[in-house]
């Protein structure tokens, strides 16, 4: 007897994890009526395992897994606004770092992994981003969505040209009269 289909979705919130959940309904609605869905969010205690085993602190664990929990529930209720996804869908919150957690999920040739885009440098750190670690170990296909265009668009607007813009919106005079001087005397 074949089993049945799971998709696995990695979820952190950001906005191409939600494209990626998305992407990850319309697979698992694809797959026909047989077809799992499983939402994955992975984390690890502050400072990794190894700091956490160095020191632990059992109140900052307790922590750390409630806000994972409140993290995954929030992404849900923000890619669905509350409503059922119409598809079976089991959300998982598990500790451990992000590409092991989810390879060790879709571990079966006949799963489909999907993935957002690699994080910015900041969250990537030393590791290397997620989906090029994900598709070099997957034993399943591993389907990674694009960047959604309001992230792209969002990601363009620089600091100096969105300053620029609010001057424009305010007027130079406005700003130029003090009102956009740092305390401490410098301008």
């Amino acid at each position: 007897m074949a089993q049945p289909v799971r998709i696995v979705v990695g979820v952190s919130g950001s906005l191409g994890s939600l494209a990626a959940l998305h992407r990850a309904v319309a697979e698992t609605r694809r797959a026909g009526p047989d077809a799992h869905l499983l939402a994955l969010h992975a984390w690890e205690p502050p400072g990794g395992e190894f700091g956490h085993r160095r020191s632990p602190c059992p109140p900052l664990l307790s922590a750390v897994r409630a806000a994972a929990e409140e993290n995954l529930a929030a992404a849900l209720a923000e890619a669905f606004g509350g409503a059922d996804p119409g598809v079976p869908l089991t959300a998982r919150t598990v500790r451990g770092e992000p590409a092991a957690a989810l390879l060790a999920a879709a571990d079966r040739p006949g799963d489909l992994l999907v993935l957002g885009p690699a994080g910015s440098w900041w969250h990537r750190g030393l590791r290397g981003p997620l989906p090029a670690r994900c598709v070099r170990k997957a034993r399943c296909p591993v389907l990674v969505v694009p960047r959604p265009e309001l992230a792209l668009a969002l990601h363009g607007l620089s600091r100096r040209r969105v300053n620029a813009e609010l001057r424009g919106l305010v007027g130079a005079d406005a700003c130029a009269g003090g009102a956009g001087r740092r305390r401490g005397g410098r301008g």
